[in-house]
């Protein structure tokens, strides 16, 4: 079976369809698409709560800073497995609930049991060294991380997919804008848990050892919100059935039915992606791996330039991890502001290059601060880096396809997420000691790997 050529032949059936494909894009309201993302709201604030707390809870938990990178590396590693697998299957995927609900779903309903339990894993009192010099809190925390990292991706990628198949080519920009708003949205809120939480009394502080409940009744708020959203998603949004999908994307019947009968496999599929996939994709890596780095490191960067500590059992160290929830919302925030402004470029790349470099001179200027109050800056400039990450990789992709296997190469595309975030991890104790053991370099470091991924747009070839 031929794949390279995914678009349709030209023929007076396609072209037709193509027109009631541009009709129909004309019908989509601004409340259709916020409620085809509103569930992502809830989604980010686990993921933000996971991402700004995990280094937090591991040094709790008895982690020394080398081997903080380690609790990453599995999390990314299940997703890039999974997620090629959720795209294929969700192609293929047609019942009653839809195409892409029934595993945003699953997902959701997943991360919701795994964050009640996560919290808690220093309430297993395990305090003899395991396996790798790991305690049993350690290795129980751990495998909940897996468990929701992997589960809050299942939750997430159907949104990516949904509005790819629900969502004409004109107006996608616009739909993953408001996906970039709801979710930086989320991320505000879930970064403030923790503090907000301290505000009202609830202590942030806990013996040594054992998860501070501001963190814990943080989790629990964020799985019942998480839940709520998605449920809403979940019943205001009806995907399309195979036939109407099919005219909205402009696909020959026939050779969709070619496509079912003889589907490609992962690998085929991969070999055939368009060029965009590829270049997008290297941009990515060395952005993703630079979050990766700003997720495991700030947390220990700000106790040590900020509170001069590196006990994790200090006052100081847990007042630096609320402190990190606050300069990851004012990156929210930013990204927000910046996500307003990116449409104003005319061109896409333009706006990349600009938002990596704005993101990397945040990230360096974090080693030369010693005042918490000036780290909101550094921060503020990170998030337009954030909000590129966000909206401009999917567009330059899915402007790159067609309808068909729409799924399974997002569900790949993930790999670009995934695998730097792997890479990065794998060697963070290493490059850790190459920096003198300064958690602040290792921000420095992510500052010169977006400046490597501002170059390597140049290589992408796309729309304006």
């Amino acid at each position: 079976m031929h794949i390279k050529n995914v678009q349709p032949e030209l023929t007076i059936n396609n072209i037709i369809s193509k027109l009631k494909m541009t009709n129909r894009q004309t019908k989509l309201s601004f409340a259709q698409m916020w409620n085809l993302s509103f569930g992502f709201f809830g989604v980010q604030i686990a993921y933000s709560l996971q991402s700004a707390n995990i280094s937090r809870i591991f040094a709790t938990l008895g982690a020394d800073p080398h081997q903080l990178s380690f609790f990453w590396i599995l999390p990314p590693l299940m997703g890039m497995l999974v997620q090629p697998l959720i795209g294929k299957w969700s192609d293929r995927t047609w019942c009653r609930m839809g195409r892409r609900k029934p595993y945003l779903l699953v997902g959701a309903l997943v991360a919701v049991i795994v964050m009640a339990f996560l919290p808690n894993a220093g309430s297993l009192n395990f305090s003899s060294r395991l396996i790798l010099g790991l305690n049993g809190a350690m290795w129980f925390g751990l495998f909940s991380l897996i468990f929701l990292d992997t589960s809050i991706n299942v939750a997430m990628q159907p949104f990516k997919m949904m509005v790819s198949d629900m969502v004409g080519e004109e107006q996608k920009a616009q739909a993953y804008s408001i996906q970039s708003l709801l979710c930086n949205a989320g991320s505000l809120v879930g970064y403030l848990f923790p503090i907000f939480f301290t505000w009202i009394g609830i202590a942030n502080t806990a013996p040594k050892g054992m998860i501070p409940p501001s963190v814990v009744w943080s989790f629990y708020l964020g799985a019942a919100i998480l839940i709520l959203c998605v449920l809403y998603t979940f019943a205001k949004v009806k995907e399309m059935p195979p036939k109407e999908y099919a005219e909205f994307h402009g696909i020959d019947p026939a050779r969709q039915e070619e496509e079912k009968n003889n589907e490609p496999g992962l690998l085929k599929l991969l070999v055939h992606a368009p060029r965009t996939f590829w270049t997008v994709g290297l941009v990515q890596f060395f952005c993703w791996a630079a979050f990766m780095y700003m997720w495991t490191y700030t947390n220990g960067a700000v106790a040590a330039n900020c509170w001069n500590t590196t006990d994790p059992a200090s006052d100081g160290y847990q007042a630096a991890g609320n402190w990190v929830g606050v300069l990851f919302a004012v990156q929210a925030v930013g990204s927000i502001l910046w996500a307003i402004v990116i449409p104003k470029f005319k061109s896409l790349k333009l706006s990349y290059v600009l938002s990596l470099i704005i993101g990397a001179i945040g990230f360096i200027s974090v080693i030369f601060i010693h005042d918490k109050y000036l780290l909101l800056g550094s921060y503020f400039l990170v998030g337009a880096a954030w909000a590129a990450m966000l909206a401009l990789p999917f567009t330059l992709l899915t402007n790159s396809l067609s309808g068909e296997h729409l799924g399974s190469y997002l569900g790949l595309f993930n790999c670009t997420i995934c695998l730097p975030q792997i890479v990065a991890a794998a060697l963070g104790g290493v490059v850790l000691r190459m920096v003198g053991n300064s958690q602040a370099g290792m921000l420095v470091l992510a500052g010169i790997l977006l400046l490597c991924g501002s170059a390597a747009v140049s290589l992408i070839k796309g729309k304006k």
